[in-house]
């Protein structure tokens, strides 16, 4: 059988976490440099081969000052640390699609699995073919080595270890 590649579509893609602040309300954030792909032999993505990575210099949570903090040493260490890094596969049990392979954040490798809604392959308007899938799960940011952490005077923890990602992934299918 023959091996399809697969890349990401940056247009029609979004790499976003969401963690809470002060255990009150949610601040998002997302990746909006990134790139990757998918190397499947069957058009339901069983056993896809998945590479990605995203550029830590370009988050953006829409407040520059939390975007330079989490930059910093005290979190992603973007300046010796550049990149986040995924390799894995995609399993798919009778439908319901898993994601999963080490997940590297700060020069640590963890396995991560990930829920995934694969949303089926079609065509566009201009000739080439496209596969959807929204991705979803739960890290801890301490087991990266995204350690920093405070406290208000009220008790109150100001970042959760606990961080959701959310990908809307869509891939176009190479030649």
């Amino acid at each position: 059988m023959s091996t399809t590649k697969w890349t990401i579509d940056p247009t029609h893609s979004e790499v976003a976490f969401k963690v809470k602040h002060l255990v009150i309300s949610t601040v998002t954030g997302y990746f909006k440099k990134f790139e990757g792909s998918a190397e499947s032999e069957s058009e339901d993505f069983d056993g896809a081969s998945v590479s990605f990575t995203a550029d830590i210099d370009s988050i953006d949570t829409n407040q520059s000052d939390r975007d330079n903090h989490l930059k910093s040493s005290d979190f992603f260490d973007a300046e010796n640390h550049p990149k986040l890094k995924f390799e894995g596969k995609i399993a798919n049990d009778g439908g319901d699609y898993k994601l999963v392979g080490d997940l590297t954040m700060r020069g640590t490798a963890k396995q991560v699995e990930l829920d995934v809604d694969f949303g089926g392959v079609a065509g566009d308007p201009y000739g080439q073919t496209k596969a959807g899938f929204e991705i979803e799960g739960k890290i801890n940011r301490k087991d990266f080595g995204l350690s920093w952490s405070a406290v208000t005077e009220a008790g109150s923890v100001v970042v959760s270890d606990q961080v959701r990602l959310l990908l809307s992934v869509q891939l176009v299918k190479q030649a």
